[in-house]
C-alpha cells in the first residue's frame, strides 16, 4: 500500500533522514575547520612543538599583538608569494598570512619573512603590497636596505627547529626560542650577538630561588608571599666595547617559568623560575627556555649567592658572577627534545 505524503509515520521517518544528514553535513564541516586551523601533530616527525607551546606563556589578549616588525626595514629573500599581486590593509594581515604558511609540523617554514608597504604616501601604487619571502639563513636575514626613507615593514617567523639559540654558562648550556614577532627590535639585538666571537662583560649575577612560594612548575602557592626570593636569574647581555642602544617596550605577555625578558629597555635581563602573573605586563619578553633545560637554571638559582639591597628591596647577588655567550644552536633538531607544556 502507498503512504499518503501526508502519512505521519512516513513524516517521521523523512525527518530522521534529514536530521542524520544535516548532523553528517555538520560533522564533515567541523572535521574539516578543525584540521584547518589545527593540524594534527606527529610527536614522531617533528622534535619541536608550535611557537606558542615553546613559549609556555600567553601571547596576549589583543589579536595580532604578537604579529609585529620593523618599520622603514626591507628585508629581502626568495619570494614565494609576489606583492603586486598579493596585498593586505595591514601589516598584522600580511604577517599573519606568512605565519599560515609555517603552520606545518614537519620542520621549516615555507615562508619566514613578510615584508609589508604601509605608507599610502611613500608607497603609492605599491601600498598594501605583502611580499612572502624565504631566508636562507633565518638567523641571519638578507637585508636590502634600513632607514627613513624606507617605506616597507618587515618581519620574521621562526618555523619548528629554527630561532633557537644558546646560552652558554659553565653550568650548562640554556636553549632559548626567540619570538621575533612579539619582540622584532628585541630579537634583532640578539642576533647581532651571534656574531660575535666573544661576549665580554655578558653574565649572570644575581640568582633567586623559587623559596617556599611556588612548586617545581613555576605554579605561586595559595597564601604565600611574592618574594624575596623572587625565582629569577638576572644577567646582563651588552658586550663590552659595543655601543648599547636601548630597545623600545614590546609585546609584554605575562611573565611564566622559563620566559627571558628585558628589565626595562635592557641590557639587563632575567630569566624566569616561576610563573608570576603579579608582574601583570610589566616586561618584554623576547624568548623561552626549552622546558628539559630549566634545571640548568636551577642549578644557577642554588649557587651560592651574598645579600645586597637594591631600592629598598633585598636581593641575593651571586658571589662570583657567570660569563656567558650568546651562540648558534650547536645540536642537531633530533638532539634536543622541546616538548614543553602550553599554558
Amino acid at each position: 500500500m502507498v503512504r499518503r505524503p501526508n502519512d505521519p509515520e512516513h513524516s517521521r521517518f523523512a525527518s530522521l533522514v534529514l536530521l542524520l544528514v544535516a548532523l553528517f553535513s555538520c560533522l564533515l564541516v567541523y572535521a574539516v575547520v578543525s584540521t584547518l586551523l589545527n593540524p594534527t601533530v606527529n610527536p614522531q616527525d617533528s622534535s619541536f612543538e608550535s611557537l606558542e607551546s615553546v613559549a609556555g606563556i600567553d601571547f596576549g589578549e589583543k589579536k595580532g599583538e604578537c604579529c609585529r616588525g620593523i618599520e622603514n626595514l626591507e628585508l629581502w629573500g626568495a619570494a614565494v608569494k609576489w606583492g603586486s599581486d598579493f596585498k593586505f590593509n595591514s601589516s598584522v594581515e600580511c604577517c599573519q598570512a606568512c605565519k599560515a604558511m609555517c603552520s606545518g609540523n614537519d620542520g621549516p617554514c615555507l615562508c619566514d619573512t613578510w615584508v609589508f608597504c604601509g605608507n599610502k604616501d611613500a608607497c603609492g601604487s605599491r601600498f598594501g603590497e605583502c611580499w612572502l619571502k624565504k631566508q636562507k639563513d633565518t638567523l641571519c636575514p638578507d637585508r636590502q636596505e634600513a632607514g627613513q626613507t624606507v617605506s616597507w615593514t618587515s618581519g620574521i617567523v621562526f618555523g619548528k627547529g629554527e630561532g633557537i639559540v644558546e646560552m652558554e654558562t659553565e653550568y650548562g648550556t640554556l636553549h632559548i626560542k626567540l619570538f621575533p614577532d612579539c619582540a622584532p627590535y628585541s630579537v634583532t639585538y640578539i642576533l647581532e650577538l651571534l656574531t660575535l666571537r666573544h661576549c665580554a662583560g655578558c653574565q649572570i649575577y644575581r640568582a633567586e630561588s623559587r623559596g617556599q612560594s611556588w612548586d617545581s612548575q613555576g605554579n605561586h602557592i595559595k597564601d604565600a608571599s611574592y618574594g624575596p626570593p623572587f625565582a629569577l636569574i638576572q644577567g646582563i647581555l651588552e658586550a663590552q666595547g659595543t655601543p648599547f642602544k636601548k630597545i623600545p617596550m614590546e609585546v609584554c605577555p605575562t611573565i611564566r617559568r622559563g620566559s627571558v625578558a628585558w628589565i626595562g629597555s635592557g641590557p639587563e635581563f632575567f630569566i624566569s623560575l616561576a610563573n608570576h602573573e603579579e608582574w601583570k605586563n610589566s616586561y618584554t619578553v623576547f624568548g623561552s627556555v626549552l622546558s628539559e633545560d630549566m634545571e640548568i637554571a636551577e642549578k644557577i638559582a642554588q649557587l651560592p649567592t651574598k645579600s645586597d639591597v637594591w631600592n629598598n628591596i633585598n636581593v641575593s647577588v651571586l658571589q662570583r658572577p657567570i660569563p656567558l655567550v650568546m651562540r648558534r644552536m650547536k645540536k642537531s633538531l633530533g638532539d634536543v627534545n622541546t616538548n614543553m607544556k602550553s599554558e
